[in-house]
């Protein structure tokens, strides 16, 4: 669940903003007119975003590093007129739209479409990754996963509702202007960097080497390494653009600065600065809030897994006895031995709930390698996918289930083959 509800607000929180903030100021600017343009272009990226996850999912003819690079170039071609046209055209609001007018409503547009058909296939198709182990569409795993992914989505739609609540209502209608303009800059300049990536990847018809150095692409290959690996840079600085529109409607609320005739005037204006307070402070906190998930919660949810240490066991000739008595309270039981190649081989005992039996695997699966498995209170779950085992069917094969180990029961031990063991030395290499 936390996994899908950091990565949705990972995701699209930058779209989210400048999409708000741009029907905001397009609206300011233009009022109908200029709001229905900009729809139309919401729509459109919603519409154009959607048909791509259904072929991503359905075929495999798209590349997504091919897309992108497009998506780029479009973007940063659109957000360089929109800046340009801003410049000139967007600072006196409620007028009707000119030629120039009506430019800067399109570009605005599809900037805005631009960016969704960017982010939405990704976040349409993470219910389809969903691993439900075998469980189906309505069972706990997906639920579980499924609540992350919708509560990330309501999250954002309300943080969209109070930002633009915040910039339609600002007194000072440049703030929003600056603040949108800002956004836009730095997103392209993010833009920029990602471009050269797949040039980087495919660069022979420049005589550069397809394996990148710093070397040999200069500012052009580390420029386009930063914005790869500082992504987050990103997305803290339109964060911190969008507190800063909020925290100045809250200070121009703080008191009465309209003239008024009588008392109930008086008293109507401080209500109408207190519900303004009340919009921003509420935008504040769900700025805090998502700050606190991207941080607190992400590093949380991506934490290093220790595995529990190895337990002991007895070696009888090529046969090695785990007391049976060692395994029987139900909790997870790791156990490793070296072999003469020096690698280490771990499988894990576990006693199956109202059950005489055992689940007992190698502490590995098929999909995830050897990642391991450890113990979250009394379930059992993948370190790598965290996907929680169903205990009684470990031991069986498929899917993130621990592959299977053979095993006898007598005398009171588990009794393992040395020659069953050695069978997953090449899940260890």
């Amino acid at each position: 669940m936390l996994y899908y509800l950091w990565s949705v607000i990972q995701d699209l929180f930058y779209t989210v903003t400048i999409t708000t903030l741009m029907h905001a100021f397009l609206g300011r600017l233009y009022g109908r007119t200029g709001r229905r343009g900009h729809v139309i272009g919401l729509i459109a990226g919603v519409a154009a975003g959607t048909a791509l996850a259904v072929v991503k999912q359905t075929t495999n003819k798209i590349i997504s590093s091919h897309w992108n690079h497009w998506t780029y170039a479009y973007l940063m071609a659109f957000i360089v007129a929109f800046f340009m046209l801003s410049l000139f055209l967007g600072r006196k609001e409620g007028k009707k739209p000119a030629a120039g007018g009506i430019c800067l409503i399109l570009c605005g547009a599809a900037v805005s479409a631009g960016m969704i058909f960017f982010r939405l296939p990704t976040v349409l198709l993470y219910p389809f990754s969903f691993n439900t182990m075998g469980n189906g569409f309505f069972s706990a795993y997906y639920m579980e996963r499924l609540g992350g992914w919708a509560l990330a989505l309501l999250l954002l739609f309300v943080y969209s509702r109070l930002l633009y609540g915040c910039a339609v209502h600002i007194r000072k209608g440049a703030v929003p202007r600056r603040v949108l303009r800002a956004g836009v800059l730095i997103y392209a300049v993010y833009c920029l960097g990602r471009f050269f990536v797949p040039w980087i990847s495919r660069a022979k018809w420049l005589g550069w080497s397809v394996k990148y150095t710093e070397a040999q692409y200069g500012w052009i290959g580390s420029f386009a390494m930063w914005t790869a690996t500082n992504a987050m840079i990103f997305i803290w600085i339109i964060a911190a653009l969008a507190a800063l529109l909020a925290l100045l409607f809250l200070l121009e609320n703080t008191r009465v600065t309209e003239p008024y005739e009588h008392a109930a005037q008086l008293r109507k204006l401080r209500a109408g600065n207190r519900k303004r307070r009340r919009l921003a402070i509420a935008t504040l906190v769900m700025i805090l809030l998502f700050v606190l998930t991207l941080t607190v919660v992400k590093a949380y949810d991506t934490r290093e897994v220790v595995l529990s240490a190895p337990e002991t066991y007895t070696v009888d000739g090529d046969r090695i006895l785990v007391s049976a008595e060692s395994v029987n309270d139900g909790h997870l039981h790791r156990f490793e031995y070296t072999t003469e190649r020096n690698v280490t081989i771990r499988w894990i005992v576990v006693k199956k709930p109202n059950s005489a039996t055992y689940g007992v695997g190698f502490d590995a699966c098929e999909v995830c390698g050897s990642a391991g498995y450890y113990e979250r209170g009394s379930q059992v779950v993948c370190k790598r996918c965290d996907v929680v085992m169903n205990i009684n069917t470990i031991g069986f094969k498929g899917g993130c289930n621990p592959i299977p180990l053979a095993y006898e029961v007598g005398d009171g031990n588990l009794v393992f083959r040395l020659e069953d063991l050695l069978s997953g030395e090449k899940e260890f290499r």
